[in-house]
Parts: structure tokens; sequence; C-alpha cells
């Protein structure tokens, strides 16, 4: 379960730097990388910690994203506070999705709940992040997290247990 945090806000504090440095054009790359796979260990996690502060666990691992990409670098705050806010909503969502469908096999749930929160995610992030409503970078964002929550949902079911 430790590797599966560090990997949580490794790769959140990863496309924070990422889009701070590169811009809205990179975000969609960062969908698919990043963000599609910390959707994927969302679920893990919320599988592995309901019933024992799944809540408090997951704004910890939120606030840490925000909290490091900030501290490494101050510059970066406006992407880290839109990172935390986006994340905090997008959590939402998938939690609540992921619990209504909780009888359904896990690649189903995963992606299901992965679909709302990215919808949820792509649309917060880029208007926070750069103060603007951008449809193409929503668009693009929403379908990479979407395409790569699929690809990792599919890898850590064949290399995982799910």
């Amino acid at each position: 379960m430790a590797w599966m945090v560090a990997l949580y806000v490794t790769a959140v504090v990863a496309a924070n730097f990422s889009v701070w440095f590169f811009g809205p054009a990179s975000t969609p790359v960062n969908a698919f990388l990043f963000i599609g796979l910390d959707f994927i260990v969302r679920d893990k996690l919320q599988d592995l910690w309901t019933g024992r502060h799944l809540f408090p666990k997951m704004g910890a691992l939120i606030g840490a994203g925000a909290l490091i990409t900030f501290a490494l670098n101050p510059d970066a705050g406006r992407i880290a506070a839109a990172s935390c806010i986006a994340f905090a909503v997008s959590n939402s969502v998938d939690w609540g999705i992921y619990y209504l469908i909780r009888k359904k096999p896990w690649m189903v749930r995963a992606n299901v709940s992965n679909f709302f929160a990215a919808g949820a995610d792509s649309i917060l992030f880029p208007t926070l992040a750069f103060g603007a409503f951008m449809p193409w970078i929503v668009v693009a964002q929403w379908t990479a997290k979407i395409v790569g929550g699929l690809v990792w949902s599919w890898v850590f079911s064949k290399f995982g247990r799910t």
C-alpha cells in the first residue's frame, strides 16, 4: 500500500510541475500519464481504506501533492492550488460513483467512476490554473484521462491484484 501512496503523490507533483513548466498544452499528456494513473490508484486505495478513515487519508494525499509542489517551487503555487481543488472535487465524484456501483466488477467501477471524475477535474483544473475556461483543453484532458485510466486499470488488473 505504501508504494501506491508514493505513486499517487509523485504523479500529482510530476503533473503539476509539467504543467507549470510547459503550460496548458501539456495537460492532455499529463492527463493520460499521471492523472489517469492517479484516478486508478485512488480507486485501489478506496478499496483498501473504506471504513478506515478514507476521507482524511485521501485529503492528506491531495494536500501533500499540493504542498510538495509549492514547497519545491513557490512559483507553481497557482498550479498547486488548482490541482488541490480539482482533485478534492473529482475525488469526491469518483468516490460517490465508485461506491454506488460497488457490486460491479473492479474494471467497471474504476472506469465508470473515472469517467465522471475526469469530467469534473478537466473542467476545474485548467480553469483555475490558467484563469480561463478553455474548451479544447477540457475536452482533450477529459479524453486523455478516460483513455489513460482505461490503460492504467488494465495494467493494474493484469499485473496487480484487483
